[in-house]
């Protein structure tokens, strides 16, 4: 048995997909279906009290033209997306980040999309850490977690539960 439950559960009786291709010879046909929920509502594993998607935008502090960049970077976002929620540059490791970050929290969907495309191409020497919020810290910045730029190493000691 997997661990995964299965994503098809309720397509059981479902039509089986076209194989024919589209007229650019290589993306598959979809024929027409309901809109996905997935475009206006996160997915029930989100945890309902929190954000769902933070973002940690990396830089190292000694180099100074990374730091400049990410103080424009910072200026910039809260400029672009004053409906997000932004917090203050620190310059320096907090929590479980390695090295001077700052975070942008999204609150939709579309919010997500729009601040991670728009970080792909103006994230600059910025390396960005993506995760959601379902509750279990731990997994969210390790195993649901996904990067823009290189991978930094966490320190996850500060994320897993205490034992009581």
């Amino acid at each position: 048995m997997s661990q995964w439950p299965s994503l098809l559960a309720g397509y059981e009786g479902a039509e089986p997909l076209p194989t024919t291709t589209n007229p650019d010879g290589k993306s598959l046909y979809n024929p027409p279906g309901p809109r996905s929920a997935a475009y206006d509502e996160f997915p029930k594993q989100f945890s309902p009290s929190k954000n769902g998607f933070d973002f940690h935008i990396y830089y190292m502090p000694a180099v100074a033209a990374q730091a400049q960049y990410a103080k424009e970077l910072h200026e910039r976002v809260r400029r672009e997306f004053p409906e997000l929620r932004i917090y203050r540059l620190w310059d320096k490791p907090v929590g479980p980040h390695p090295t001077a970050m700052f975070e942008v929290d999204t609150f939709s969907p579309h919010q997500t999309g729009a601040l991670f495309s728009w970080l792909v191409v103006n994230r600059g020497p910025c390396d960005v850490l993506i995760h959601p919020n379902t509750g279990d810290v731990l997994r969210d910045h390790t195993e649901l977690a996904t990067w823009i730029g290189k991978t930094w190493p966490l320190y996850e000691e500060c994320l897993r539960p205490t034992p009581s």
